[in-house]
């Protein structure tokens, strides 16, 4: 099973023992990630809808608030409970937050 982690910042963040780059390279020995990396300040992002035919784009993120995703990761692994220990042990799970989202397969 698929699951995307969204990497975020956080209010209450504590010191990571580790770097991301020392969990990336952990994971990526045991076969469990299989893409991820740091993302460009939201600043940086632009959406883009269709309205009425025409594509009409904005500068800026559409995730509200003032947390900011900072990267993320594509997991594959067993279940979510597999899931969340492979998200227990990123060092943003003590520096930030993890939003762990099933990947749904187009069919």
């Amino acid at each position: 099973m698929d699951f995307l982690f969204f990497i975020a910042d956080a209010p209450d963040p504590e010191p990571a023992d580790t770097g991301a780059e020392d969990w990336a390279g952990e994971m990526d020995a045991r076969g469990v990630r299989l893409y991820g990396d740091r993302l460009r300040p939201a600043d940086d992002a632009t959406v883009v809808k269709v309205r009425a035919g025409e594509t009409v784009t904005s500068r800026g993120s559409i995730v509200g608030g003032r947390d900011w995703i900072a990267g993320f990761d594509v997991i594959r692994c067993a279940d979510l409970d597999e899931a969340v220990q492979i998200a227990s042990r990123h060092p943003m799970a003590r520096a930030g937050q993890i939003e762990i989202r099933p990947v749904w397969p187009f069919e």
